[in-house]
């Protein structure tokens, strides 16, 4: 919300300047984004009479003028503008002065060996347009020394306004100016408006075609005829202020539209009565209707839109944007101007089907005043009256004012309960007085609250009232006790949890992506969860529109836009939500990541692209952080759908799966348009055991002193035996004593029979009591074998 200086004082008697305003507006609630004071950054400009200005002695393109600063004897400026000559008035910067363009010291110079005392500044320099063709020629009854700010008519600062979406009752000035004068900073003016007689009976009537169910559509629409008017530019005190707050002047009868709507905060329409047909109604769109708008564009509207129509089609979509076949020109003679009270919500979503941003939406779903339709009605025929002649005829109306009214009972001593401050009972009264509240004594108070204020619905919002316009800087600061000195820990155990799996992922090189929990459903699909349980009813854009049933899909979509922009080798990780649906209850926590590319070249080791190995180890080491220690999981071949089915595996607890790694299926990346090798795993974070009460924590590094040894092992074995199930009985053999199992090769070919490969692994003996003899190793050597033959059927290779 912009609105001037001097606007504003047109709603209030006061002498305060614009720097109290500002900081009231701010302590009331109503934050100030911004002050365009223009005036401001050319307050050491001013006004000067070129006495000469004759060529230089040394340039061709150069002038040498004689300037009359009104600080007494003229100085001598060279100047390159080809406009500069004698008798004109123009913009002058002395030496010392910033130029606000470059932001530079304008200083002293010789330019082409004669002397220059100052500048004949253009507006590009003073940053006040693009034009650098010439120096600003002000008016010739600008006074000489005089601020050029004054002569620019630049005095006028614009003060920018953060309205919340609560507050529709300031988006106007005299809302604005309401809210100050109840702060105390002026009177606020008598802001209402004298009705115009009509001259005649209004040919077009107004009407609601609506049914009982969907009569708060339009509950009132009302409307007058004003024939024989002249359509033209309209005053230019108009077209300032619209200028001023961003607006574009167009035409007397649309300007009045919009300077009303900034001025008071109601939105009107004008339509050129020789094109309308018959009769106009507000009533619901029919399915598949359309209407060419005043944008320039063409709308298809729904059963759900309300409209204003005539006899023979929509004319306007109401409360958000006009027609473009009943707008006003230079030729229109004949008017008949719209006043009505939309349904915030309705109009609210309208627009946001059909991505319409106007003024008028933006005032009408923050819920305008449904008092001022007619009074905004009046004082809209009074302005086309004076700027455009013509004649009015009667108001007609159809419906009334939707009920507003309604008492609040107040307890005073909420003010000290909920905002803390000590407030009389005659300071309440007047603050909520003064902001156009109803009080009515008694034990409580009965409050009703205007007309224009919606958002007022119980005690705590009279409360926020009464403190904001007391003052908010009033509330004594307050310190929560604390019986000691270090605060209690907040962070329940799944907090922490999830912390320590955030910090361990990203301690093995991955980035961590914040992603929607909104997906595009063609995506979902991929992952399970196309179905309607996951739909999304209100998206927040077209393409998010189902929840997501993993969270591969959206780091999968980042790692394409990443590559699409260069960055093809990716270590991408999340810890969010997963949906079952959208019932309360049917999410989880999962942890997952993905590698994307090969990893980075280098002279000291071979490069290889990301797979099921990467992932395997990704996925221990998340959860291994999570359990305080290792975790004895079986691991199974494969994992779900959208998983490679042979370089993919599972990790789980009887049936309560834990976690899924390997690669992704080529299938799920040529949809998602990813290039490459792709290997991910998913932590199902709420699946993962509590650690137990030892675990907690870390344990104390406790070597042994005692001499490990490690022997290798190579074992035939059917080409269907995983090197887990080796891994196991290796382990499950010497228990206490196998401190660790690798396996570091693995052969099929000449040599090994069909059907069969050869694993070779090391396994590190480590004792803690003793150290062990020949005869003892070789006899757990033995046991190994065994026991590896036992589960495996394999064979010792010779």
């Amino acid at each position: 919300m912009k609105l001037t200086l001097s606007w504003l004082k047109d709603h209030i008697d006061t002498s305060a300047d614009v720097a109290t305003i500002v900081d009231t507006l701010t302590s009331i609630g109503l934050e100030v984004e911004a002050v365009e004071d223009a005036g401001a950054q050319l307050k050491d400009f001013t006004v000067a009479h070129v006495v000469s200005a004759e060529k230089h002695p040394n340039a061709d393109k150069l002038k040498l003028c004689i300037v009359d600063t009104g600080a007494g004897t003229p100085v001598q400026v060279v100047c390159g503008a080809p406009n500069a000559h004698a008798g004109m008035k123009a913009v002058f910067a002395r030496p010392g002065v910033i130029i606000p363009a470059s932001g530079e010291v304008l200083k002293v110079g010789t330019i082409r060996g004669v002397e220059s005392r100052g500048m004949l500044c253009s507006a590009r320099e003073l940053l006040l347009g693009d034009d650098h063709s010439g120096i600003i020629e002000l008016s010739s009854n600008a006074m000489v020394g005089e601020p050029a700010a004054k002569a620019l008519g630049l005095t006028d600062p614009v003060i920018d306004i953060a309205i919340t979406p609560n507050r529709g009752d300031c988006v106007s000035v005299h809302g604005v100016a309401r809210d100050l004068a109840a702060a105390g900073v002026g009177a606020l003016k008598d802001g209402s408006v004298a009705p115009v007689k009509g001259a005649f009976a209004s040919p077009i009537n107004v009407g609601l075609n609506f049914s009982p169910d969907t009569a708060n559509a339009c509950p009132i629409f009302a409307g007058r005829l004003i024939r024989n008017v002249r359509n033209g530019p309209s005053p230019k005190w108009v077209q300032d202020r619209l200028k001023a707050v961003g607006l574009r002047p167009i035409s007397a009868l649309v300007d009045v539209t919009n300077l009303i709507a900034q001025d008071r905060g109601r939105p009107l329409h004008v339509f050129d009565a020789d094109k309308l047909s018959g009769n106009v109604q507000a009533r619901l769109a029919h399915d598949g209707e359309t209407i060419l708008a005043l944008d320039g564009k063409a709308y298809t509207l729904d059963a759900g839109m309300t409209v204003i129509a005539d006899d023979r089609s929509a004319r306007g979509i109401a409360g958000v944007i006009g027609g473009e076949d009943t707008g006003c020109t230079e030729a229109t003679a004949n008017v008949f101007v719209e006043s009505a009270w939309f349904d915030p919500v309705r109009t609210a979503i309208t627009g946001r089907k059909l991505g319409i941003l106007s003024d008028a939406r933006y005032r009408f779903e923050r819920g305008v005043d449904p008092e001022f339709v007619l009074s905004g009605l009046q004082l809209a025929t009074r302005y086309i009256l004076e700027w455009c002649g013509g004649e009015p005829s009667e108001v007609v109306v159809a419906g009334a004012p939707p009920a507003w009214r309604r008492e609040i009972p107040f307890d005073v001593a909420r003010v000290k309960g909920l905002g803390g401050l000590d407030v009389g009972m005659p300071e309440i009264t007047r603050i909520l007085v003064k902001l156009g509240f109803a009080v009515r004594s008694g034990t409580p108070l009965l409050v009703t609250p205007p007309s224009w204020r919606w958002d007022i619905d119980g005690e705590a919002d009279l409360v926020e009232e009464v403190v904001r316009i007391h003052g908010l800087d009033k509330v004594v600061s307050t310190p929560m006790s604390r019986p000691n000195s270090v605060a209690k820990p907040t962070l329940t155990p799944s907090q922490l949890r999830i912390r320590t799996v955030r910090r361990a992922i990203a301690a093995r090189g991955f980035n961590e992506a914040i992603n929607f929990s909104f997906i595009p459903r063609a995506h979902a699909r991929l992952f399970g969860g196309g179905d309607e349980a996951r739909q999304v009813q209100n998206p927040i854009s077209a393409d998010l529109d189902a929840l997501r049933p993993s969270i591969l899909p959206s780091l999968l979509a980042a790692a394409a836009r990443n590559a699409a922009r260069g960055f093809h080798d990716l270590m991408l990780f999340e810890v969010g939500a997963q949906f079952e649906s959208g019932a309360p209850g049917a999410q989880s926590n999962v942890a997952a990541g993905i590698r994307v590319g090969g990893a980075t070249r280098s002279w000291t080791k071979a490069a290889h692209e990301a797979d099921v190995f990467d992932a395997k180890a990704d996925l221990l080491a998340a959860i291994e952080s999570a359990m305080g220690g290792p975790m004895n999981a079986p691991l199974r071949a494969g994992a779900a759908p959208w998983y490679h089915p042979g370089r993919s595996g599972t990790l789980a607890l009887g049936t309560k799966t834990i976690g899924y790694f390997g690669e992704i299926h080529p299938s799920i990346l040529s949809a998602l348009s990813v290039k490459g090798a792709v290997a991910a795993f998913e932590l199902f974070l709420d699946a993962v055991p509590e650690p137990r009460p030892k675990a907690r924590g870390r344990a104390a590094f406790n070597p042994s002193p005692y001499q490990a040894v490690e022997r290798d092992f190579a074992f035939l074995v059917e080409n269907k035996v995983s090197a887990d199930d080796v891994v196991r009985a290796v382990k499950g053999a010497g228990r206490n004593l196998v401190e660790s199992v690798t396996v570091f090769d693995v052969y099929e070919g000449k040599g090994v029979p069909a059907g069969r490969k050869s694993l070779a692994i090391s396994a590190r003996i480590q004792p803690r009591d003793r150290t062990l003899t020949d005869p003892e190793i070789e006899a757990l050597a033995q046991k190994i074998v065994a026991a590896v033959t036992k589960a495996t059927g394999a064979v010792l290779r010779s």
